[in-house]
């Protein structure tokens, strides 16, 4: 009987041990993700090399981790878990449970989460509380908006673009939020385009909706 019960406690730390082993190996440590708040523009990196950048939204309440703030975190963070990969563009989410709602970009009046989302963790002591805060790259039916600060503390993006990053990133990639342009860790990337810096100021110029 003992030696039957060893046999499975053996059995079983072993698949433990084998799951365990895949998880770390799926991680995803080939892609790098970096925002600059001053310019409201993400590079994707893979490999250390640009990929793309993708203009977006953080928070209009500035920066920061303190709860109830709705402020964006400074600093190196991960994605933690990935939600809504079967969605199509525009579905609701709420809780991270799709609603069955779907929102075409810029409906009047509507601000929900849409299409993806990746819900980061923060690696520093400075962005500790992000995963408990639910701070998330998504999607938002506001996309007149993307470009300029006006979040609730989360990264949003245009739907073609979160869904393009969803299916590129893999969970536990690493996410850098930074209060400087991109140009300081990217060189290649270059200077923000005239419309987006000027949208990122504020000043959005006449063709900016």
């Amino acid at each position: 009987m003992m030696r039957e019960f060893a046999s499975l406690l053996s059995r079983t730390l072993i698949g433990v041990s084998l799951l365990l082993i895949a998880s770390c190996a799926t991680k995803d440590t080939r892609h790098h993700v970096i925002i600059s708040v001053p310019e409201q523009r993400m590079a994707l990196l893979e490999d250390g090399k640009l990929m793309a950048s993708y203009p977006v939204s953080t928070s209009k309440f500035g920066l920061g981790d303190a709860p109830g703030s709705g402020r964006t975190p400074l600093g190196n963070l991960e994605v933690a878990e990935k939600i809504g990969g079967s969605a199509p563009s525009g579905a609701v989410f709420k809780d991270r449970r799709r609603t069955g709602e779907i929102v075409p970009p810029d409906s009047p009046g509507r601000d929900p989460i849409v299409s993806r989302i990746l819900w980061l963790r923060g690696c520093e002591p400075q962005n500790a509380r992000a995963f408990a805060r639910t701070i998330y790259i998504h999607g938002t039916p506001e996309e007149r908006n993307i470009g300029l600060p006006v979040s609730y503390g989360c990264v949003r993006m245009r739907s073609h673009d979160v869904i393009q990053l969803y299916d590129v990133v893999g969970e536990g990639a690493q996410v850098t939020i930074v209060d400087v342009p991109l140009e300081a860790f990217v060189p290649e990337i270059g200077p923000a385009p005239p419309q987006i810096a000027a949208m990122a100021s504020g000043r959005p110029n006449s063709t900016a909706r």
